[in-house]
């Protein structure tokens, strides 16, 4: 895996390696979980993965913005935004 930026790809070859399935079981297999994840936070639920953290979903209200080249004001229109807090683990592992 890279150092930087983890692709679908690498997930792919990944579940291949330590879970033994074919490349294409595998891809099916990642698609389904990341189509079921986005499913479930389209219908404003909340998935929660443990000992990794939660995904929700947060609706933000339209408020005043300004343009930073021009400072021309604008509206910025009510909104829904995927949120994420991670778990105490991952907050340690990243950490430190």
């Amino acid at each position: 895996m890279s150092a930087t930026t983890l692709t679908r790809v690498e997930l792919t070859d990944a579940i291949v390696r330590e879970v033994g399935l074919t490349r294409q079981e595998s891809s099916d297999l990642l698609d389904r979980m990341l189509e079921m994840i986005s499913e479930s936070l389209e219908d404003e639920g909340s998935v929660k993965l443990s000992r990794f953290g939660n995904f929700s979903v947060r609706r933000k209200a339209a408020r005043e913005g300004r343009n930073p080249k021009t400072g021309i004001e604008a509206t910025i229109s009510a909104r829904r935004v995927v949120t994420f807090k991670p778990s105490p683990m991952l907050k340690t592992r990243v950490g430190g």
